[in-house]
């Protein structure tokens, strides 16, 4: 068993967009959220991801522009750490360490920094000391209240820091900095209509003294004289049929947004009661609304992972996907054509995600109905998935009704469209079971394609390309090819093996052993005790191998050609993935309360790699992707990464992978945009000057033989400097122009310029 440091777990992108509030810079160009550890900065033109900010070690909880320069941003970390960003150019400037256990949420207002400590939600006022070093400890610290709630859109700051509104159950509370008091003001819990009062979110007018607050019941009440304590009033308007989820005032403070569950976004006019307008249809339910400084441009964050991007016209003019995991009810799955990630997306759909660009591609619309967003309504949803070898084909199967005497459920077959290169549907079988499918797959052959389903009434079911009865000619719609049972016991599993010419379906405690050409059972096996969860075929060399795991928490392994149990381990395995690639096998294991993988081949039961406390929750989503570039690893304990990388999903629907300690220095690498010299002082005109000298002083000093071919630019570092150096400190396109050109001519001498030369 080889255990090693050099692979650890890392968020490998698909992390949540909507998890704070998203900004927008000053010239609404850059739209910025939090993702993981990272800060994202996308273009609100192009919905493009620009690049990231990279240095927490740990969830990204909050972030604000700077008020002093509106080209930097604050960013606040679970790690306890406030960074100072330049976001265009994606450097870091400066490193804030505050002492508390961890920093929830930040907000900046007149050099006040106000974070929560998540174990007493406390909320403390930090002031972020001036100082030429780039870490810094902030020490002065002064505690503001202790009561308050761990939502953070329950807190906002108001009149340009002057006081601090933040709410808790039925209680607001204005805290004044300056007199250093709290005014306190609450609410019943119910008043004689029976309606919710408890607050949900908080909003400050940018101009006025006034407190935009919403509640559970959907309503919205504007706090006004909350100086004076016994002369407060407010004013009620509703529209939201439930919680108010976000509020935000326009930064000119003549407009109030809103939104909610209903997924509408609402806009008041400040000071006209009940004049509103409505955005309908965003998507899921809003969480956070954002507004620009100059009121141009609107962010709203959904619950389906996602920003919108609205003009004040109120227009969307752009979309930021992230990945869906509110609910996975299929395997995560490849896409063999696009190497995407595939697994349920928004309700009724299928999402397919790019891993490599971690970015949303587009959504496959399954269910074709309009889904409305209400709690307690049974809704179609997408329950299983399988591609075929090629892409050429994708079965889904979709149901409602928990309740078996409920139960409605729809088999889809979807043909790849080359035109659209997306899938269309083929067929739908209304009646493909009796009773729930529990398992399918498409067979492995390249020359036949074949679907087998599972269900709980007994019976597996193969589905080929049907036939016309008349002409006898192969049509494009399928059909039933084969209904198989075994002593009426209902089916648990199904597997092809790596050729297509074995089917193994387990039976509860029996494993039956099919041949698809001729549909007769060759053998059963039925040696472990306990119902069969988990069933795979080995692969390459290890394919004579049959692997499954019982409820009786056993591991085993079958040789098909003795028939005879090979080996059998006692280990709890939650998730059992083989790698199509390669003849590996990934099994997680949850045991202790955490989870551990053991990586292994069937024709050895000693693990190649295992690693313990991969995370504290079950894993019961992975897939292997296979890699565009493989690795050269000759290490044995990362042999098994070289063709694939490993993704899985918690419970927590965290996507996680496994990589090296080579393979993160190569993309650390290659994401520098500047090239710096340590001894050098850091400027754009040295990154673009200074190594170029060095690299002539070189190529004087030595001499080079005329070479019949002209030597290539592309490994120029002064051409890589200039392409990733910012071109606002780049000399003018018309001077670089001509030289580059004259650079591709070939001398007299045969070699070929350097095409910055002439900087020399």
């Amino acid at each position: 068993m080889v255990e090693t440091s050099d692979i650890r777990v890392v968020r490998c992108g698909g992390s949540k967009v909507n998890l704070t509030p998203p900004i927008i810079s000053s010239d609404s160009r850059f739209v910025l959220c939090t993702s993981g550890d990272l800060v994202k900065v996308y273009s609100t033109r192009t919905e493009e991801w620009l690049h990231s900010l990279q240095g927490h070690t740990n969830q990204v909880t909050g972030i604000t522009l700077n008020p002093a320069n509106h080209l930097q941003v604050y960013s606040c970390s679970v790690d306890g750490t406030v960074k100072l960003w330049d976001f265009i150019d994606g450097i870091l400037i400066k490193v804030q360490l505050v002492e508390v256990h961890e920093t929830v949420e930040i907000f900046l207002s007149s050099g006040l920094c106000v974070s929560a400590c998540p174990e007493c939600f406390q909320l403390v006022s930090v002031h972020l000391p001036k100082s030429a070093e780039q870490e810094v400890e902030a020490k002065e610290m002064s505690a503001v209240s202790s009561h308050i709630s761990k939502n953070p859109s329950c807190t906002a700051f108001g009149r340009g820091g002057e006081y601090i509104a933040f709410a808790r159950h039925l209680q607001l509370n204005v805290y004044f900095f300056r007199k250093q008091k709290t005014y306190s003001f609450s609410l019943k819990a119910t008043d004689k209509k029976g309606a919710k009062n408890a607050f949900t979110c908080i909003a400050c007018h940018p101009t006025d003294d006034c407190i935009a607050t919403g509640h559970e019941d959907g309503k919205i009440r504007l706090w006004r004289n909350f100086i004076h304590k016994k002369e407060y009033t407010y004013s009620t308007q509703h529209w939201h049929h439930n919680a108010v989820n976000t509020l935000c005032f326009t930064p000119e403070g003549t407009h109030l947004l809103s939104g909610g569950i209903e997924s509408v976004l609402v806009q008041w006019q400040y000071g006209a009661d009940n004049r509103k307008e409505f955005l309908p249809r965003l998507g899921g339910s809003i969480l956070h609304i954002s507004a620009s400084s100059d009121g141009q441009l609107f962010c709203t964050s959904h619950s389906d992972n996602k920003i919108t991007v609205i003009e004040s016209s109120f227009k969307v003019c752009g979309v930021i996907q992230g990945l869906v995991k509110d609910a996975v009810l299929t395997d995560l799955m490849i896409d063999p054509r696009s190497k995407a990630l595939v697994l349920n997306g928004k309700p009724g759909h299928l999402q397919f995600y790019s891993l490599l660009r971690d970015k949303h591609l587009y959504n496959l619309d399954i269910v074709q109905q309009e889904y409305i967003y209400e709690a307690g309504l049974d809704q179609f949803e997408v329950v299983k998935a399988a591609f075929d070898i090629k892409g050429s084909w994708l079965a889904t199967v979709e149901e409602r009704g928990k309740k078996s005497s409920d139960l409605e459920f729809f088999l889809k077959l979807w043909a790849f469209d080359e035109r659209t290169q997306s899938f269309v549907l083929n067929t739908t079988i209304t009646a493909a079971h009796t009773d729930r499918i529990i398992s399918m797959c498409f067979s492995s052959s390249e020359e036949t394609t074949m679907l087998v389903t599972a269900a709980e009434d007994s019976q597996f079911k193969a589905w080929c390309q049907g036939a016309d009865a008349d002409t006898q000619q192969d049509q494009n719609f399928w059909s039933c090819d084969f209904v198989g049972s075994y002593h009426k016991l209902n089916p648990t599993n199904c597997s092809f093996s790596a050729d297509s010419s074995l089917l193994a379906v387990s039976f509860q405690e029996v494993i039956t052993i099919w041949s698809p050409d001729t549909w007769e059972m060759l053998t059963t096996l039925c040696q472990p005790p306990g119902v069969i969860r988990d069933l795979c075929f080995g692969r390459l060399s290890c394919s004579k191998y049959l692997l499954g795991t019982t409820t009786k928490n056993l591991l085993c392994c079958w040789n098909l050609l003795t028939c005879e149990l090979e080996w059998s381990t006692s280990v709890d395995v939650s998730k059992l993935q083989p790698d199509p690639f390669s003849e590996n096998v990934a099994a997680f294991s949850y045991q202790s309360k955490h989870t551990d993988l053991f990586v292994f081949k069937p024709s050895e039961p000693r693990p190649l790699f295992t690693n313990k406390n991969v995370c504290s929750e079950k894993v019961h989503r992975a897939v292997f992707v296979p890699r565009e570039e493989p690795l050269n690893s000759c290490d044995e304990s990362t042999q098994w990464l070289n063709r694939s990388q490993l993704y899985f999903l918690t419970q927590n629907m965290d996507l996680l992978t496994f990589s090296t300690a080579t393979e993160e220095d190569r993309m650390l690498s290659s994401s520098k945009q500047l090239v710096i010299d340590d001894s050098v002082a850091v400027t754009p005109f040295y990154l673009l000057l200074g190594k170029h000298r060095q690299q002539q002083q070189k190529l004087n000093t030595q001499s080079h033989p005329v070479s019949d071919k002209p030597q290539q630019t592309q490994g120029s570092v002064t051409i890589k400097e200039l392409l990733h150096t910012p071109a606002h400190v780049l000399p003018a396109a018309s001077v670089l122009c001509s030289m580059f050109v004259n650079s591709f001519l070939i001398s007299n001498t045969g070699v070929q310029q350097d095409p910055l030369s002439w900087l020399t």
